[in-house]
């Protein structure tokens, strides 16, 4: 699928985007029919884009959640593409202070080259949270409180957000359009069935949906389409001195792991000869089997 930079497209697009999953299904059995079916990437890139179109034509007030990682760029390319080059709605990053400042960096290069329309809301200090959660969960909690505090104050009914199901075991049971209580909780007993990509898009008086347009995908999908696609990363991203970060969070609970991939090709090859996991190098990772099912159950990405 090409990028189109519709310079004619209004910037309040219209709500009708959406295309039936019939239709699309028809497109695509078209094009094999003609010899010109769509690679594994198309396939993704479209299904995003789907999703990305079904929740702006159905939801009221959305924002994208911009951690400024590798997934949540590729949420912000694929959002131009469905959108015809330009975000119709706020990237919000909720800001614990304690970022990377590479990631500061990219966040104020990108936010402008991209025209986003950026919201930053902070987090509570450290105090004010649960003290009972082991630290590296108690300071990733402050996330979870920053966007509570956000929610209130513009009211979004639909937070777009990068998760992807093969990253964490308790991300895998999570649903495209996944519906949040009034306390922005998440009641993984009570997911709404999705067949053929049908969605329950109205969340209850004043609760709101998280969709998950990259749920399907998987790292290496990730940076085989950044690879593609030439999405600009973080360099911290890319090897130094026999260390990189497979995974972004606060600088103070992420470490790098053991590589030499210092390019997105040698990533994708390190990636297919590999088995440890992607967040080995977060500290939250590593605490008590059930910090972060409490922290996700709270509201957590």
């Amino acid at each position: 699928m090409h990028f189109l930079e519709d310079a004619t497209a209004p910037q309040n697009a219209s709500r009708s985007f959406a295309v039936s999953p019939a239709a699309g299904a028809q497109i695509a059995d078209q094009g094999q029919a003609g010899g010109a079916s769509m690679d594994h990437l198309d396939a993704l890139e479209a299904q995003s884009i789907y999703i990305f179109r079904e929740a702006f034509a159905r939801l009221k007030k959305l924002a994208l959640l911009w951690s400024l990682g590798k997934d949540s760029n590729v949420m912000i390319w694929l959002a131009r593409k469905a959108f015809f080059g330009r975000v119709p709605f706020p990237a919000l990053h909720v800001d614990t202070g304690k970022k990377f400042p590479e990631m500061y960096a990219f966040r104020d290069r990108y936010g402008k080259e991209w025209e986003l329309d950026l919201k930053i809301e902070f987090c509570p200090p450290l105090e004010t949270i649960d003290p009972t959660l082991p630290p590296a969960a108690r300071s990733a909690a402050r996330k979870t409180e920053g966007l509570k505090l956000a929610l209130a104050k513009y009211g979004f009914d639909g937070l777009i957000a990068g998760i992807r199901r093969d990253e964490e075991a308790t991300r895998a049971k999570e649903r495209v359009f996944s519906p949040r209580g009034t306390e922005g909780g998440w009641d993984v007993r009570d997911q709404p069935p999705e067949f053929w990509d049908q969605f329950n898009a109205s969340p209850p008086p004043g609760a709101h949906l998280r969709i998950h347009p990259i749920l399907h995908w998987t790292e290496a999908d990730i940076w085989a389409y950044t690879q593609r696609e030439n999405i600009p990363i973080i360099p911290l991203y890319l090897a130094k001195e026999g260390k990189r970060y497979r995974s972004l969070g606060d600088a103070d609970i992420t470490n790098p792991v053991a590589s030499t991939a210092s390019n997105i090709a040698e990533i994708l090859i390190e990636l297919d000869r590999t088995k440890v996991p992607e967040r080995s190098g977060r500290a939250l990772d590593h605490e008590t089997e059930d910090a972060f099912e409490r922290l996700r159950a709270a509201g957590y990405l």
